[in-house]
């Protein structure tokens, strides 16, 4: 599994300060994850990519920068993040599931204004694709350029957002942005569609499941315009915790002078100028950090947070049920923090 990491902020923050310096930064993630299990394949070393917008002159489109060279050992990374600063930014470190090593597997994919990120799987994914891809239109079936199961989501994702009337490569929406409600909206139908194709399996592929096929999926999708985000940590199961993602807020993203590495979010007033998402924490400072509750849904709109339950048939109404982490441990990934977790 993966590693992502999306800030949204009022003011440019430069890169180095989320990718490089923390403590427990995403470059850190890379190979030494905290909530990373699989003690087979310990690193997210299948490559990494970088999303960021750049001022409005240069068109609406994000800078994407994608490398199969493992994120630690990356030296263009530390000269572009040590001089590279926007107000909105993806970062993904990979550890593959589906598809090869290769720069068109790297997270983030965009499409003029849209940027999208995933750390998960699509369950019974050999199942599925074919179901999936038949159903996209021409257009967003020749955008996917790599093999990944990701990819496909966001091909998914374009081509719903189309049938719901806002064109993907309408040069208005990507000046405007397609705004928080339509982007939350479309990724809840594409959520839905994959859930709907992973149910047309037929029955006698599904009693293979002792022989590795899993029609679970863990959908922890990133989105953006360029003006609002949506994330969303989901799992397709009733009972399972899904992977861990964390978000924080504050005034300003600050390093303690007195432990090189030290970040901390300051929270001078109520305000949140700054709003970050990840995987995992960026600190070690616990109170600095709140996880997403599992099948949920977080927006991002003008600094603002807001959290709403994904109610599908696997939505549990119960908030004292406390899910397994069994499935997420056995992709090699921690679903919630020590303390919390289920049998």
């Amino acid at each position: 599994m993966c590693r992502f990491l999306v800030y949204k902020g009022k003011d440019e923050i430069l890169l180095s300060k989320l990718i490089l310096e923390p403590q427990h930064s995403i470059l850190t993630q890379s190979y030494d994850s905290r909530l990373r299990l699989d003690s087979r394949r310990p690193h997210n070393g299948d490559g990494f990519g970088l999303g960021y917008y750049t001022s409005p002159s240069l068109g609406p489109a994000p800078c994407i920068f994608t490398s199969t060279i493992p994120a630690w050992n990356c030296i263009n990374l530390l000269r572009l993040s040590s001089k590279t600063a926007s107000n909105l930014i993806f970062a993904h470190v990979r550890a593959t599931t589906e598809g090869s090593l290769s720069d068109s597997n790297c997270h983030p994919f965009h499409r003029n204004s849209l940027m999208f990120m995933h750390n998960g799987n699509i369950g019974g994914w050999k199942h599925v694709k074919r179901s999936l891809a038949i159903g996209l239109q021409d257009r967003w079936f020749s955008n996917v350029g790599g093999n990944t199961d990701s990819e496909w989501a966001f091909a998914l994702f374009l081509d719903v957002l189309d049938r719901m009337g806002y064109d993907p490569d309408s040069t208005a929406l990507n000046n405007s942005g397609f705004g928080h409600a339509v982007l939350r909206k479309a990724i809840l139908v594409t959520i839905k569609s994959i859930n709907a194709l992973i149910a047309k399996i037929p029955d006698r592929k599904r009693k293979e499941r002792e022989e590795g096929l899993d029609c679970r999926s863990l959908l922890n999708f990133a989105i953006t315009d360029g003006h609002s985000v949506v994330c969303t940590r989901y799992v397709s199961s009733m009972t399972d915790e899904a992977a861990s993602l964390y978000w924080s807020s504050g005034t300003s993203w600050q390093e303690d002078q007195s432990m090189k590495g030290r970040y901390r979010m300051e929270r001078r007033d109520k305000g949140a100028d700054i709003v970050l998402v990840a995987s995992e924490p960026l600190t070690f400072e616990r109170d600095d950090w709140v996880i997403v509750p599992t099948n949920s849904i977080l927006t991002i709109h003008k600094q603002a947070v807001m959290i709403h339950p994904i109610m599908d048939e696997y939505y549990n109404p119960n908030p004292s049920y406390i899910r397994s982490t069994g499935f997420a441990v056995s992709k090699g990934l921690d679903a919630t923090e020590e303390g919390e977790r289920g049998e």
